[in-house]
């Protein structure tokens, strides 16, 4: 590995050396390279704490969140059956089931 350095100041503006640095995954037990920019990064936005999870961990972790929207039970204003929605539905305004929706947009398509 080839060592970097960076010079930079941290968020109480002293001056301060920053080095690469190999850290361990704490989900994947990978090893990942805290940059020495990533550092300097860290540092200007206050951050004290060095990050536990690699890129790819990281990355799965937003995505697995992203996925647990809170949804909403509906009434199809077409078919009439039950739906859930990722939104709160609103007195007066239509709400379609997936199907419904999905049918109504191919036909809008097809116009």
């Amino acid at each position: 590995m080839t060592l970097f350095q960076r010079y930079g100041y941290n968020y109480l503006g002293e001056s301060v050396m920053y080095q690469d640095e190999t850290l361990i995954c704490e989900d994947c037990g990978s090893e990942f390279v805290f940059t020495a920019g990533e550092q300097e990064f860290y540092a200007e936005k206050g951050l004290t704490n060095k990050p536990k999870r690699c890129a790819n961990c990281r990355k799965l972790k937003k995505q697995k969140h992203r996925g647990k929207k809170r949804m909403f039970d509906a009434v199809c204003a077409k078919c009439g059956k039950q739906t859930q929605v990722p939104f709160n539905p609103t007195q007066g305004r239509d709400v379609l089931c997936k199907e419904c929706f999905d049918a109504e947009k191919a036909a809008s398509a097809e116009a």
